[in-house]
């Protein structure tokens, strides 16, 4: 079963009780395994556990004894919800006979709800509804079923989809009812629904010829790639020889080293493997995801899995900072390049081309915080990079320009609605639906489809407008003709003039001018930028100049200097602030802001030929 839900809305939670309650961990070892984090044991990356979302596709089993005794091995697909991470979803619902979709009681079916749930539907997936957190006192489980049933038939669902069997549950408590009414005790009743509505595996029969499709890659230092898959047909058994037919329908003819089955979270070493199993396959090199393990005597290939193609491109390209090399141990375009190319062997909905430079690649993926967690994992493990400007990636289609667009959805209360409708307006942003959640009193919910170039940048503006108060969420609508121009950054930026440490007595001098992204003692070189102007157009400052000292002391004037809180910038607002002429430089200690031309005279000589 592949479990479905948007952001938050409490599935990582949920598998943790199921692996609890079905006896294969005490609650100390689920605790111990998630690093001390209660309710994060699938959750395994450093990034997912800060930012408290999923990121990368993982599979466990549980074993279940129903009451009738018979016992009832079931596969749990932990999916991203954020529509960034859609490569992840696309890869592993071929695995799944069924979606568990997990909705918060109080907030409904979200955007990407939506999303996934859609992808669901194509794959011919029946969703098992769980509505989570009816615990809460703003609980409105009764409109959430209806507002589930509305979002599957506007997805064109079948008759079977919309007749879904409904949960009520609380992760955080543990327990599972198929009515409100009924004793909340534990999650057995989630394990009856699943037993009761997912079919069998689908296409599994163990005589037909062996297929496998390998939907993930795993790496270890001592065995090499381990493919990951589920197999539709035959059987697999350690030390046979199979065929592998990649993308292209290139034949290889390699031997299974090692066969590892899953148990809750641990990989068990096997002897056989049926149709309908999951499990991993060790010793087959080379070998990628969409490729299929088949019979050796008789090759055939399964359908290889279809990715949405990226949305958002940037450019990363080597840091020629003057403080390059101080920080990273990975500075040259050639490590660089490699490990891009080890991101695409798992990532399947990155892509990356060469730049306009030697030094420089052009990189594709699904949205912002896809780049991003890329590029942060590149930082910790010790690259030097700078990265562009994002860029929405156009289409051509019929001989007419098409852009992606995005639906979004925002929670705002009543007092700030004509302030997210103008700053939505100014950004071609069109109304689609308005109105009240019941329960909700106070707050407007608007739905919008706006252009994914007009998203870049528009979180801070609208928390701004809003007073932190608005809830945001946003994924891909579809494509559109170009609905024109968008606003695009109104203030200029303070540009260092000289390198050297920033100092406080030069910061007091440039008090009046606008915020900043440095603080005293900060290490800053020609051409960075280390602030915002409070007026349009760029201005070049010292901040490292220093107080002359002299024989004359005039009591009390010291104590006078002031020095403006500094604005903590994170790599997403970074990548949303900077623009076409600069770049955000990345190393595993800091991150800077910075023009492409450090000089002064090279950025107006630059703009001087521009005009002309």
């Amino acid at each position: 079963m592949a479990i479905i839900a948007h952001v938050d809305h409490g599935k990582t939670s949920l598998v943790d009780k199921l692996m609890y309650q079905s006896g294969l961990y005490r609650s100390e070892e689920l605790d111990r395994r998630a690093g001390g984090q209660h309710g994060l044991v699938l959750d395994t990356g450093d990034l997912e556990r800060e930012r408290g979302i999923t990121i990368l596709s993982k599979n466990c089993a549980v074993t279940y004894e129903a009451a009738d005794g018979d016992t009832y091995r079931i596969n749990l697909i932990d999916t991203p919800g954020h529509a960034d991470f859609g490569g992840e979803v696309e890869r592993v619902l071929t695995m799944a006979d069924g979606a568990l979709l997990v909705v918060d009681a109080f907030e409904g079916p979200m955007p990407q709800t939506r999303f996934v749930l859609q992808k669901a539907l194509a794959c011919g997936l029946r969703p098992l509804v769980v509505i989570n957190k009816v615990d809460r006192p703003d609980s409105r489980p009764d409109e959430v079923v209806t507002e589930v049933f509305d979002l599957l038939s506007d997805l064109g669902a079948d008759d079977e989809a919309l007749d879904f069997q409904t949960v009520y549950a609380s992760a955080k408590e543990g327990w599972a009812a198929n009515s409100l009414d009924d004793e909340r005790v534990d999650m057995r009743p989630l394990f009856e629904a699943m037993v009761e509505w997912v079919p069998p595996p689908r296409f599994a029969d163990p005589t037909a010829n062996t297929q496998l499709l390998v939907t993930s890659i795993d790496y270890s230092d001592y065995v090499g790639r381990i493919a990951i898959g589920r197999i539709f047909g035959g059987k697999l058994e350690a030390r046979q020889r199979v065929a592998v037919i990649d993308r292209q329908g290139n034949v290889s003819n390699q031997q299974i080293l090692q066969l590892l089955a899953f148990e809750g979270l641990e990989r068990k070493e096997v002897k056989k493997v049926e149709a309908g199993d999951l499990c991993a396959v060790v010793g087959l090199d080379p070998i990628n995801i969409g490729d299929t393990i088949a019979d050796a005597g008789k090759p055939e290939a399964l359908p290889t899995v279809t990715v949405d193609e990226p949305t958002l491109h940037m450019t990363f390209r080597v840091n020629d900072g003057p403080l390059s090399g101080r920080d990273g141990k990975y500075l040259t375009s050639r490590q660089i390049g490699d490990r891009l190319e080890r991101e695409l062997r798992s990532n399947v909905a990155l892509r990356v081309e060469p730049g306009e430079t030697m030094e420089q690649y052009r990189v594709s993926g699904r949205g912002l915080m896809h780049l991003g967690i890329l590029i942060e994992n590149m930082r910790r493990e010790g690259f030097e990079l700078c990265v562009g400007k994002p860029h929405v990636v156009v289409r051509e289609i019929d001989g007419q320009k098409q852009e992606p667009i995005e639906l979004l959805v925002v929670d705002v209360p009543d007092e700030h609605q004509s302030s997210v409708m103008s700053l939505l307006g100014d950004r071609r942003a069109e109304l689609l639906k308005m109105g009240y959640k019941t329960g909700n009193s106070g707050f407007v919910h608007m739905e919008f489809s706006i252009p994914a170039r007009a998203m870049i940048g528009l979180r801070s503006r609208l928390l701004t407008a809003t007073q932190g108060n608005a809830v945001i969420h946003h994924t891909l609508h579809g494509y559109e003709t170009l609905r024109g121009a968008v606003p695009h950054r109104t203030a200029g930026v303070l540009i260092a003039n000289e390198p050297g440490p920033v100092t406080a007595y030069s910061l007091d001098a440039l008090y009046d001018r606008g915020s900043f992204f440095v603080k005293p003692g900060d290490e800053v070189y020609e051409g960075q930028v280390v602030g915002e102007n409070c007026k349009s157009g760029d201005l070049v400052v010292n901040v490292v100049r220093g107080k002359k000292l002299t024989n004359v002391r005039a009591a009390g004037k010291d104590d006078n200097s002031q020095v403006r809180p500094v604005r903590e910038m994170s790599l997403e607002a970074c990548l949303e602030y900077i623009d076409d002429d600069e770049l955000v430089e990345v190393t595993p200690k800091t991150i800077r802001l910075r023009k492409i031309m450090l000089k002064e005279s090279d950025r107006r000589r630059a703009s001087r030929q521009a005009g002309s």
